[in-house]
């Protein structure tokens, strides 16, 4: 059974009514799988992960975060032996995209101010209060950020950022120095909740509160660790100034529920901010360097930026010279600094994505620009062939199996999807404003439709652009655009 129908069938017993719809969310940056569904009354995500044990961790986390009152998503139901659960849904917004949609300029409008600090005093419910009496057992694939995480981490960035952006280092000088490190984060007390990615997309804002997601790798750590993730966030580029405010409300917050010591506080504050830029810049080399994701490396000039200024004004007290020297190489590295928002650049860019039947003519370019691509679905195997599927369009989960089942749409669309990232790329450098794309097939309805949700959803992960969906022959058929099942 296919994970949209295992989804489906617990979705219905959860809601007690018949799914009309499910569609599959744009990947972020992990493996997991998210789709919406929808019932005449009722909404909720779907979630596939075959990692068994992230699942168990998330839902356990996610429990007794939601009976300690802190803002996460309700699990309404769970089969984790088929790698499924159903999680409230609490919408699009994160906290990134609502920055970027509120901020004026390098200053942030009060309501975003205001929401940071809501968060910023939100955490150490999070870190101690819930923190506490939190099932720790279940922590995957560590139940305690300890030397052996953060020797994972600091190697992910050595090999995965300064391997693969070909910053030069001697091995074994640099070993030294991410063990003195390591020692020196290690005499602070690691005995809270570690959020571990406490980020601006792991924030949801829904009815204007901050929901909080992602936290399945959780584990025992400092509790500078996740502050420094929110205020070092490299996209969402706080003014030091703010940043520098939300660390006196965090303490004062923090302070209200246990005894702190400020002043040691704030030293081993700068050592984890230092080591969560590194992590972050791990995974920027992973999925930007190694996985081609664009949007990953767009964070390399801000996360260089952050660096820049922890070498300037943090003064750590250990000898690490090898390391400060391979920071201040890659601070000064102008290679990397060619990586710009596309974000930014892009949003003066718009994509057409239109499916159309051949019969019918190729769609008009409203544009003036004289077209764009068209990519021809007729070589793929036509479900429109078959009774069963006569009556439905592309966007319906019955076509959409047979497409994955029964054809190569995968590797076709695979192709589209290089094609296109290539011409978007070049676009934006040249500040165009359109690009055209369009998908045929013999009738408009099954193959076309597939193929253009598919690259309108690959678009919206990649890119921040606007996009303009539309599907030709659907509109004037008025098929039924929902996903009903047969």
């Amino acid at each position: 059974m296919s994970k949209e129908k295992l989804l489906i069938n617990l979705f219905e017993r959860w809601a007690g009514e018949k799914a009309e719809e499910i569609y599959m969310l744009p990947r972020s940056g992990s493996y997991r799988e998210y789709y919406r569904l929808k019932s005449t009354g009722k909404s909720a995500l779907g979630v596939y992960n075959e990692d068994f044990k992230e699942n168990k961790a998330f839902i356990s986390f996610t429990n007794h975060f939601y009976k300690n009152g802190i803002n996460v998503p309700e699990i309404y139901a769970e089969d984790l032996s088929d790698h499924i659960y159903l999680q409230q849904d609490l919408g699009d917004t994160t906290l990134f995209s609502y920055l970027n949609n509120h901020r004026e300029g390098s200053e942030l409008p009060s309501e975003l101010v205001a929401l940071y600090k809501k968060i910023v005093s939100d955490l150490p419910e999070i870190q101690v209060k819930a923190g506490t009496s939190l099932d720790y057992s279940v922590c995957y694939p560590r139940a305690s950020f300890d030397e052996q995480s953060m020797h994972w981490d600091l190697n992910y960035f050595k090999y995965y950022f300064l391997k693969l952006a070909k910053i030069p280092f001697d091995e074994q000088e640099l070993e030294d120095d991410f063990r003195e490190f390591s020692e020196y984060l290690l005499q602070e007390d690691r005995d809270y909740f570690l959020y571990r990615d406490f980020q601006s997309r792991n924030i949801m804002i829904c009815n204007n509160e901050p929901y909080y997601i992602d936290y399945q790798g959780g584990r025992k750590g400092a509790l500078q660790y996740d502050l420094a993730s929110l205020l070092y966030d490299a996209k969402a580029d706080l003014p030091q100034q703010l940043r520098n405010e939300l660390l006196e409300i965090y303490l004062t917050k923090l302070a209200q529920i246990k005894k702190i010591d400020k002043a040691r506080f704030r030293q081993f504050y700068q050592g984890y901010v230092l080591i969560r830029i590194m992590q972050a810049m791990g995974a920027y080399g992973f999925r930007g360097f190694y996985e081609k994701k664009t949007h990953f490396l767009q964070s390399i000039p801000y996360a260089l930026d952050n660096l820049s200024f922890i070498l300037d004004n943090y003064d750590l007290p250990i000898e690490i010279p090898h390391l400060r020297k391979v920071l201040g190489l890659l601070v000064d590295a102008p290679k990397l600094r060619q990586y710009r928002d596309f974000s930014v650049s892009s949003h003066g860019l718009q994509i057409s994505i239109t499916s159309f039947s051949f019969k019918k003519g190729l769609p008009v370019d409203e544009s003036g620009n004289g077209g764009g691509f068209v990519f021809d679905c007729r070589g793929i195997h036509n479900p429109g062939r078959y009774e069963e599927y006569k009556q439905m369009s592309g966007k319906e989960t019955p076509v959409i199996e047979f497409l994955k089942d029964n054809s190569q749409i995968e590797e076709f669309l695979n192709h589209v999807f290089e094609v296109v990232d290539l011409t978007i790329d070049n676009y934006i450098t040249r500040n165009f404003s359109h690009l055209m794309v369009n998908f045929g097939c013999t009738g408009g309805q099954h193959r076309s439709v597939f193929s253009a949700e598919a690259l309108a959803a690959h678009l919206k992960e990649k890119y921040n652009l606007k996009i303009k969906l539309k599907h030709r022959e659907l509109e004037k058929m008025q098929l039924r655009p929902l996903n009903h099942q047969p």
